[in-house]
């Protein structure tokens, strides 16, 4: 029996991870300009959780915790495939707050 190559799934857990911060900074940015979450698991975490700070680490928490159970048990693929959805989301975010800025006339000289 051949055993598979682990690092490419540490590899895909670490990206998994950054892209799991990076969503929480985009959305924190969010929050602070007033614009409300989209996703309405994390909508109803921010709003009855104390703090919604505290609200988005918790669903944040979980999501790392997922990802750390997709790598425990060798699901590389699936991995992957949250990659690419967290990478799109993380993309839209900041190209969502770029026209935002633009739209409010930031850049106008």
């Amino acid at each position: 029996m051949e055993v598979a190559d682990p690092r490419p799934v540490n590899q895909l857990l670490l990206q998994y991870s950054y892209l799991q911060v990076l969503d929480f900074l985009t959305t924190v940015a969010f929050l602070l300009q007033g614009v409300r979450e989209g996703n309405p698991l994390v909508r109803l975490a921010i709003s009855y959780a104390p703090n919604p700070l505290g609200g988005l680490l918790l669903v944040k928490v979980a999501a790392i915790c997922l990802g750390l159970y997709c790598w425990h048990r060798g699901r590389g693929r699936v991995l992957a495939r949250m990659n690419w959805m967290f990478a799109f989301i993380v993309a839209w975010n900041l190209f969502s707050m770029i026209v935002g800025t633009v739209g409010r006339g930031a850049f106008a000289s």
